[in-house]
């Protein structure tokens, strides 16, 4: 996660929904709880859902709610 941290680049993660808290959790300590980030649900389906904010907001929806299911992107602004 550090190297990662570190990229000028965007870099996108997929991730289980059963560790996505834990994954923003990682990507706020190592990265900054500033850094802006998407966080894509379930692309190109029904149930499509797109959160775009900085990490520490994104966390706090996610972490609110107790069942995140479906297919998860997590894109994040390379550090600039």
């Amino acid at each position: 996660m550090q190297y990662l941290a570190t990229l000028p680049n965007t870099f996108v993660l997929y991730e289980s929904p059963n560790r996505l808290v834990k994954c923003l959790e990682q990507l706020i300590e190592h990265c900054s709880p500033d850094r802006m980030a998407c966080v894509c649900r379930e692309l190109t389906k029904l149930h499509e859902e797109v959160k775009t904010d900085t990490l520490q907001n994104i966390h706090m929806h996610y972490a609110a709610q107790t069942n995140v299911k479906g297919e998860i992107v997590v894109i994040v602004a390379g550090n600039v």
